[in-house]
């Protein structure tokens, strides 16, 4: 499959192995370095995504009955493929979302992580056996493939998101459909196209790009027997409503606002290294950023905030392209003027505006969304920019008096998605990973995201449903399990009707 399809002026759909058009309506693709737009992607209407599903479904018979070891070797190939073409991807990721160079390859390495625990699948499907459960009866488990299975992901990780999900429902022997986000749509196309070369057959893997026309038929659509979602949180409850109204299992990722708490005895200097990339790196726009920094003590709160400025100056933004940047721009001119209305209502709100990026200018690129990182101290709870998932270059400092009141901070928020403490105590360290409602906690660590044999969810209104997303949790949530129990009566033996209820006794 040659690439050259993908880059046409208006970008379509990948279904059956082929790249095909579908649908009236398209929306502009723009590079948010310079603002402007040079292809379109096509939005799929109902007929298109049920093409993909009916592929899906005429593909699933022989791939669910291929051998596992022999699907985990398409993930070992793909693995390699996504290995070789990494800067390609990349470069696709940057040029439709902006995060610089280097943070796209450490999406694509994360998503790749992913790509090797699938092709473990043989192991990771083995069911459980006994003997004897009864008088020359034998039960066993087994986990079986659920057949055509959906993924919606969000603009912020075009490859790493859906590698959580379609190699490991595949792996397990389902097929999939795959709706991307319309505004980042090229990286993932190239991807269904190296799982092709990988020896994925054409129809287990199918991508429709789309809005809420093609998400409303994944949802309502019998044939699909599972979605996953990763987004913000309104469209996550909705979902999971709608999915599960319509008979099927869904579990539906969440928006986030990430607390850190740094203590009096932390080391600083490190705190606030790792502070600036969990707040500042790819924009501020993932779910596991760290937009509000809980300082126990006034003394703590102020180093911090003197410390964060000093290195806040340091930062250089411009285009992803050079990886002498440390920030790109925000994905969209929309979201460019949602994520500055947010610095605007947090000086109304009575913060401190220690430093605005507001004024940034990248020479060249002046129609580009570039906003510089944002700092603001006194943050308080009901703020806008303490309630609210910006999704942006925003970091706020709150002022608590103890670990306790820091933690009931963070506990009292709707969301629970991830959090981390810096300290040198191991009890107080101790004490808030086994207390605080969150899902993900970090000691020392502020992106805690799981490596690909763990798996990956909040609590609270982070996540909508019963089981996160990849590692051991993935393989449960694509396949279910079938218990048999058999017996072989001796030949000759004839025996009577058994009326009471079937024990091993």
């Amino acid at each position: 499959m040659k690439h050259e399809n993908a880059v046409t002026a208006t970008i379509g759909h990948f279904i059956a192995g082929k790249h095909v058009e579908g649908g009236s309506r398209v929306q502009p693709v723009f590079d948010p370095a310079t603002g402007t737009a040079s292809r379109s992607v096509a939005l799929a209407d109902k007929l298109t995504v049920e093409a993909a599903i009916a592929a899906a479904q005429a593909a699933y018979p022989a791939w669910r009955n291929t051998p596992p070891l022999k699907r985990a070797r398409v993930m070992s190939r793909l693995k390699q493929l996504l290995e070789t073409h990494a800067d390609e991807l990349c470069a696709l990721i940057t040029a439709e979302h902006g995060k610089v160079l280097a943070d796209a390859h450490g999406e694509l390495q994360r998503g790749i992580e992913n790509v090797e625990y699938a092709s473990y699948v043989p192991e990771l499907l083995k069911g459980e056996h006994s003997k004897n459960v009864g008088p020359s009866i034998d039960s066993w488990s087994e986990f079986q493939a659920l057949g055509v299975t959906a993924g919606i992901t969000p603009f912020n990780f075009p490859v790493m998101v859906p590698l959580w999900m379609w190699p490991m429902a595949v792996a397990c022997g389902n097929t999939f459909v795959l709706k991307p986000s319309e505004r980042t749509p090229s990286s993932t196309l190239r991807m269904a196209e190296l799982a092709l070369e990988a020896g994925l057959p054409p129809g287990v893997l199918n991508i429709v790009n789309g809005d809420k026309e093609a998400v409303d038929t994944l949802l309502t659509d019998p044939r699909v027997k599972a979605v996953s979602f990763v987004g913000s949180t309104p469209v996550a409850e909705y979902i999971y409503t709608t999915g599960c109204a319509s008979g099927k299992r869904v579990q539906a990722l969440g928006g986030a606002k990430n607390f850190a708490v740094v203590m009096p005895d932390a080391d600083i200097d490190n705190a606030v290294s790792a502070l600036m990339g969990a707040a500042f790196g790819s924009c501020g726009e993932r779910c596991m950023a760290i937009p509000l920094v809980v300082a126990v003590g006034d003394d703590t709160g102020a180093a911090l905030v003197a410390r964060l400025t000093e290195a806040i100056a340091k930062m250089k933004v411009g285009p992803g392209t050079d990886n002498g940047n440390d920030m790109g721009p925000l994905v969209t001119r929309e979201h460019f003027e949602r994520v500055k209305s947010f610095v605007e209502r947090g000086i109304e709100a009575g913060a401190t505006l220690v430093v605005d990026g507001r004024a940034v200018t990248v020479d060249g690129h002046e129609s580009g969304y570039y906003l510089g990182p944002c700092l603001f101290d006194h943050v308080r709870p009901g703020m806008p920019i303490y309630q609210h998932e910006i999704f942006g270059p925003v970091l706020g400092v709150v002022r608590a008096g103890t670990l306790q009141e820091a933690m009931d901070l963070i506990d009292a928020h709707e969301y629970g998605n991830g959090t981390c403490v810096f300290t040198r105590d191991g009890e107080a360290a101790r004490w808030f990973s086994d207390n605080i409602q969150v899902g993900m906690v970090g000691i020392n660590v502020p992106l805690p995201v799981p490596v690909a044999y763990h798996s990956f969810g909040g609590w609270k209104r982070s996540l909508f449903g019963d089981l996160g997303a990849y590692g051991p949790d993935a393989v449960r949530f694509y396949t279910r399990r079938k218990t048999i129990t058999q017996r072989w009566p001796s030949a000759g033996v004839r025996e009577g009707a058994v009326f009471s209820f079937p024990s091993s006794r």
